[in-house]
């Protein structure tokens, strides 16, 4: 692995007296996100150095897990998104108030919206038409995903037995003159393979559901069914988890790595917030603790306690 950065530099070390192997191991990978991005102004063969996968996966292992807020930004008027801000919230102890929501990128026209994410790469959609995105806010890179008519991406994940970032595909049935199976697909980020069918054609649903990434599988939540779909990222197959009982307008959610679900009242202006204890005891009991978290909406602020 670190030959490989190293034999793509050439003969001119990165800093003279060092070797490369310790400058892009043990200096480059622990500098903080904006500093790498800043490397890459440097000349070529910095930038060569921090945009190969191994670096970037290496850099990305060292990072806090944040999660992600997109911000839309309106005209003047309020009618029109001009802007989306990518931000980081960083809720981690000691980190400064001004840190705490510092945007990392900004996004104008089209408007898009996130709809799946893994490892710090994000896929947007334009809402205007249809295009999907593969984007790294962190180092301000971005590529389209070329899609086929009426297929749409359910969720993007790291498949661990290769290495590789996959994305979990939905293909809509186009009439009875189409020829193609309407389903789930596998598809390789990079390759030029076409996508793998799967089945599932009963997962049209989740096209309109957003994914959780968690403990190796991609979650949704079915509220008429009253039931967690996951898809396991290693096996690349489909299974079923009890869900609590809750209202509508739910939303799934990590916490410390606990699977959440959240139910919005806006008639009683309540959020209850279910908060699942044992993942890997699901299958035998109650997976859900039976009390919920409940805060009522008021004017006031209040502070939320850390879950335990």
């Amino acid at each position: 692995m670190a030959e490989e950065a190293a034999t793509a530099e050439g003969a001119t070390p990165l800093l003279p007296g060092l070797p490369d192997e310790i400058v892009i191991w043990e200096v480059l990978v622990r500098l903080p996100p904006k500093a790498l991005l800043r490397c890459r102004a440097v000349c070529r063969a910095w930038r060569r150095a921090t945009s190969t996968r191994d670096v970037l996966v290496a850099h990305h292992a060292r990072q806090p897990v944040l999660p992600l807020l997109c911000v839309y930004n309106y005209n003047f008027v309020g009618d029109i998104i001009e802007s989306m801000d990518i931000i980081p919230f960083d809720r981690r102890a000691g980190a400064a108030a001004d840190d705490q929501l510092r945007p990392v990128a900004r996004l104008g026209q089209p408007p898009f919206r996130a709809i799946a994410s893994c490892d710090g790469l994000l896929i947007l959609s334009s809402m205007d038409d249809c295009r999907f995105v593969l984007c790294n806010p962190a180092t301000r890179q971005y590529a389209r995903l070329p899609m086929p008519l009426g297929v749409v991406p359910l969720g993007m994940y790291s498949h661990s037995p290769t290495g590789e970032y996959r994305l979990l595909l939905y293909k809509f049935s186009l009439g009875p003159a189409s020829d193609a199976q309407w389903g789930c697909y596998v598809s390789v980020l990079g390759s030029d393979q076409p996508p793998r069918y799967i089945g599932c054609p009963d997962a049209r649903e989740l096209v309109f559901v957003s994914s959780i990434l968690l403990r190796g599988g991609l979650h949704w939540h079915r509220e008429q069914h009253e039931t967690i779909v996951v898809f396991d990222t290693t096996t690349e197959l489909f299974r079923h988890m009890r869900a609590p009982i809750v209202s509508r307008c739910t939303n799934l959610f990590e916490m410390d790595g606990m699977l959440g679900v959240s139910s919005f009242n806006y008639t009683a202006a309540t959020i209850d917030i279910c908060m699942m204890q044992d993942y890997e005891g699901e299958l035998h009991q109650d997976p859900f603790d039976q009390f919920c978290l409940q805060f009522l909406h008021s004017s006031a602020l209040y502070h939320v306690p850390p879950m335990v």
